[in-house]
């Protein structure tokens, strides 16, 4: 089942017995003299310049220098493994792989396609969404992409809809959906209750004859401000649910960890192995090992060994939650600011609970239109998404910065309702 969602890509994809896996096995084997890997060294350490290492002095010439495995660190490996089952109780017992580095999510999302998706595959995304998906798979790979609306009227998740989309072209056919929780652009994360709506979904297509492909974009992983919401990965509910549905956890230190320009990510696989899991998991692992070799080579080595201190040191997790709850305050003073009826002929919120950003629906001029007189009559910079709607990174944002905020944007919509 594995083998049918893969791309044509994917299925010739291959880790190249060449000068990597020849630097491994002298790495184990060659006790006297190992002149395999193309680094300089001295004294049985990478040669390095003093000036650098003067900035970088907690660390070991070996800890940044040299060149990093295609697949990661192991160690960064294990204990990504272990940070994911401690966050994520549904993911205990499943048969998942061990997560392979990646250069940022956004390069986990292109293995993915790489991977999963050829020309003309069907990929459901909700109306509202990160643009660079279209990009990655749209253009890269060019699949067919079908939108679903993300909200109902009543304001929750639109459940219905993406069930409607993906029945609908759930005839057999192979069918790709990336679930982005907390979304981006809108900071919604579903209910507990609509997060298992999403997962049975999925799981009624693969029932159907569908061979589905979950890619869970798990890029604002626990940021999340609000009981009653999902809080862990739709992944760990997904993984092994079907044996036509193969699901892929994209995540990372980049945000989870305040490190964006570590560009340190993570891809982890649960794919329909049919009772073949480990040698599935050791396949897959080499076709994304060939191709982070046939692209980037590998990932940065100092970013790794600075991100396996810091998840073995003492303050790790109290540091994440100190950082996690200034930025649920931002949220609750955007959440009670942005609600004030005075804004209300303006404009008006989409349902948001987490992540960094929220979205306003702008009435009157057109978003873009608003944007631009905010850039340059104001000084305020937000995202126009589409026609109507404008993002905001409350992230970036001190607490009292919020109201000042929404009280210009109101003025820049009336300014331009006047003008017109």
């Amino acid at each position: 089942m594995f083998y049918a969602a893969l791309s044509a890509l994917g299925r010739e994809l291959y880790f190249p017995k060449g000068i990597l896996t020849q630097t491994a096995e002298a790495k184990r084997d060659a006790h006297k003299y190992n002149a395999t890997i193309g680094i300089a060294t001295s004294g049985g350490q990478p040669i390095y310049l003093p000036a650098l290492m003067e900035l970088l002095d907690d660390m070991k010439p070996g800890e940044i220098f040299p060149y990093a495995p295609a697949t990661g660190l192991p160690e960064l490996r294990s204990l990504w493994r272990d940070h994911q089952l401690e966050v994520n109780s549904e993911m205990e017992g499943k048969v998942c792989s061990l997560p392979v580095v990646t250069s940022g999510l956004t390069h986990g999302l292109s293995i993915c396609a790489d991977l999963f998706c050829d020309a003309g595959d069907l990929l459901l995304l909700p109306d509202m969404m990160w643009g660079n998906y279209r990009m990655i798979y749209g253009v890269r790979r060019g699949a067919d992409i079908r939108q679903y609306k993300l909200f109902n009227d009543g304001g929750g998740m639109n459940v219905e809809a993406f069930r409607r989309a993906l029945m609908g072209c759930a005839d057999g056919r192979k069918v790709l959906a990336i679930l982005n929780y907390p979304n981006n652009p809108t900071g919604y994360t579903p209910t507990l209750e609509e997060a298992r709506e999403m997962a049975d979904c999925l799981i009624e297509a693969a029932e159907s004859g569908a061979n589905i492909v979950a890619v869970i974009d798990d890029a604002y992983f626990g940021l999340v401000y609000e009981e009653g919401i999902l809080k862990e990965s739709l992944f760990g509910r997904l993984a092994g649910s079907h044996p036509r549905l193969t699901a892929v956890k994209l995540d990372g230190a980049t945000k989870e960890d305040y490190v964006w320009g570590f560009r340190i990510g993570f891809i982890t696989f649960s794919p329909a192995a049919d009772g073949e899991a480990e040698s599935v998991h050791g396949a897959i692992e080499k076709k994304v090992g060939g191709l982070i070799r046939g692209t980037i080579s590998n990932c940065s080595m100092p970013a790794q060994s600075l991100l396996i201190k810091a998840m073995k040191s003492p303050g790790y997790r109290q540091q994440k939650e100190e950082r996690c709850r200034l930025l649920k305050e931002r949220y609750e003073e955007v959440k009670a600011v942005v609600n004030d009826s005075r804004y209300a002929h303006a404009f008006s919120p989409h349902p948001f609970n987490s992540g960094y950003f929220m979205c306003v629906e702008v009435k009157g001029p057109g978003a873009e239109k608003v944007r631009l007189h905010l850039l340059r009559d104001y000084g305020v910079g937000v995202i126009s998404i589409n026609e109507r709607d404008l993002r905001i990174a409350f992230s970036c944002l001190e607490r009292e910065q919020v109201r000042d905020l929404f009280d210009i944007l109101y003025k820049a919509v009336e300014d331009l309702k006047y003008d017109d």
